[in-house]
């Protein structure tokens, strides 16, 4: 288990604070802040000590840390949070070893999207949450045995089911469970129609806690699949390829759409492979001012071997569709962030916020393409790439070296 790191401990730092030399472990030098949360885009250096941040500021001395990095051209923003993964491997056969997979990709920070459920949700906090350095949460399956049974969809059995067992799990794993997750695909609820979602709504309701839903060849209309959510209910999926989508025949975003949001319901990415994400159905609802609240990978077995590839692409897509990267940061830190509120200033790169960000760049003019797994796609005007990942203080895939003394 990965454990905070505590320089008044360390006897080699305490010598470098008595020689008046040392004042923090990591200095990131020369590059540009971008921290949305505190309205923050400037050349700026940033300094971390221990699992915290320390300091920002022009020119701060090199002298003055255990390690420097020099980051000339490089914007620095928090670590990203990837609101929508999969991340349960041995259990759920979608799901992809989240620190291999995330901390080099810039995602300090994810939160698995139904993997387990109330009869594995333990088995989830003790071998997957506890050991893993990625800071790591999750939305409990209305299914008992979430995702252990796929392909087999996991709803198509009431019995498995449980209200009862479901608000249980959630509310004694309160700590790490964010609220209760449906997948609301024909194939995976059989005949059981809108059921799993009322079921689903109804364990969100005594655990106190919101719903994230799962949109993709929905059961039923998506009028009658929004009427049942609540403010702070979220659904996933959002710009998906299939029927039953966020557009009508003209492709105007629904009424039903619109009057969800002002109601308090959230719409995240989650972009996903096969029609979970598509290139049309984004463009027409960001040039009708339609942007997601959230911006996610869905990242699994499949989705990682596809178009999506990871959280940098997602991205790219959203800043070539015509967000701003302010726009694009926001959604991958303050937003998510501020959804999870389990730790104070996650998301943001203020003064004694959790030691989590990311230098990337952008790539002007690449000359690439980015697609959907339909064939649609764009050209690559912009294109993020993740350079660094500081996850609680240490750089990701690099030694932590100490100068002689």
């Amino acid at each position: 288990m990965f454990t905070s790191y505590d320089p008044a401990n360390d006897p080699d730092q305490l010598r470098l604070r008595q020689t008046g030399t040392f004042r923090y472990d990591l200095l990131l030098k020369g590059g540009i802040v971008l921290d949305p949360a505190n309205g923050v885009y400037r050349s700026s250096d940033i300094a971390f000590i221990g699992d915290r941040v320390a300091a920002l500021g022009d020119e701060i001395s090199s002298e003055m840390a255990l390690q420097t990095l020099n980051i000339a051209g490089g914007i620095v923003t928090p670590g990203w949070v990837d609101f929508h993964v999969h991340a349960f491997p041995g259990v759920s056969p979608l799901s992809v070893p989240v620190d291999e997979y995330s901390l080099p990709r810039g995602v300090t920070t994810a939160v698995s999207a139904g993997d387990a459920g109330a009869s594995t949700f333990e088995g989830f906090v003790q071998y997957v949450i506890k050991p893993a350095r990625t800071r790591l949460y999750g939305f409990l399956n209305i299914c008992r045995t979430g995702l252990a049974g796929y392909p087999a969809g996991e709803l198509r059995d009431l019995l498995l089911l449980d209200v009862a067992e479901a608000a249980r799990a959630a509310r004694e794993h309160e700590a790490y469970c964010l609220g209760i997750k449906v997948r609301m695909t024909r194939f995976i609820v059989g005949d059981n129609g809108m059921e799993p979602l009322h079921r689903a709504i109804a364990a969100a309701e005594l655990a106190h806690v919101p719903v994230m839903v799962h949109v993709y060849d929905i059961p039923g209309t998506l009028d009658e699949l929004l009427a049942c959510l609540r403010p702070g209910d979220i659904v996933t999926h959002v710009f998906m390829g299939t029927q039953n989508g966020i557009l009508d025949g003209t492709a105007r975003l629904l009424p039903v759409v619109l009057e969800a949001r002002s109601r308090g319901v959230l719409f995240d990415v989650g972009h996903g492979s096969k029609a979970g994400f598509s290139i049309p159905v984004a463009r027409a609802a960001l040039e009708q001012g339609f942007l997601p609240d959230t911006i996610s990978t869905d990242a699994h077995t499949q989705s990682v071997n596809t178009t999506m590839t990871d959280l940098a692409t997602v991205m790219s897509k959203f800043l070539n569709l015509g967000m701003t990267i302010e726009d694009v940061v926001e959604r991958v830190t303050a937003r998510p962030a501020a959804l999870i509120g389990k730790k104070p200033m996650l998301g943001t790169l203020s003064i004694n916020a959790p030691a989590d960000a990311v230098v990337m760049r952008l790539v002007e003019n690449d000359h690439g393409a980015l697609f959907d797994d339909a064939g649609n796609q764009m050209s690559a005007q912009h294109r993020i790439v993740v350079q660094h990942t500081i996850s609680r203080g240490r750089l990701v895939g690099a030694p932590y070296r100490y100068p002689h003394v």
